[in-house]
């Protein structure tokens, strides 16, 4: 399988972009966090391997980016991959310039009906670090 991921600059206080978090039971019950970079680009994906209901800091996998129809998208998902429900949805903003989320990682501001927070992603030897960071 060949992952392919954008490479980009994500302009500080000036990017406001749509992000949801799916619940997704196959192939494990997991959590997919999907970024929208722009409005034409695939958005970019990570599987959150940890309830992100619960504690402030999660495994996370980043995986190959996903089509645009998931960020309204509810129901099967085809090829028996499972079923996806939404846990959040909602906007976020870098908050400092980066100049590729997918490699360094970054500090986001989310705001959704259950995350309203700052996020810290962070790239790790086996798995990415999602992390609530206090107000």
């Amino acid at each position: 399988m060949q992952i392919v991921f954008h490479i980009l600059l994500l302009p500080a206080d000036r990017l406001v972009s749509r992000f949801v978090i799916l619940s997704h039971d196959r192939p494990f019950q997991h959590w997919d966090l999907l970024l929208e970079i722009d409005a034409g680009s695939p958005l970019l994906t990570w599987r959150i391997l940890d309830d992100p209901g619960e504690g402030t800091g999660w495994r996370a996998e980043p995986l190959p980016d996903h089509r645009r129809e998931y960020l309204d998208y509810e129901g099967p998902i085809s090829g028996d991959r499972g079923t996806v429900t939404r846990w959040d949805a909602g906007d976020w903003i870098a908050v400092e310039p980066v100049r590729s989320l997918v490699d360094d990682g970054g500090i986001l501001e989310v705001r959704g009906t259950r995350w309203q927070c700052r996020l810290r992603l962070s790239p790790g030897d086996q798995f990415w670090t999602i992390e609530l960071l206090p107000d």
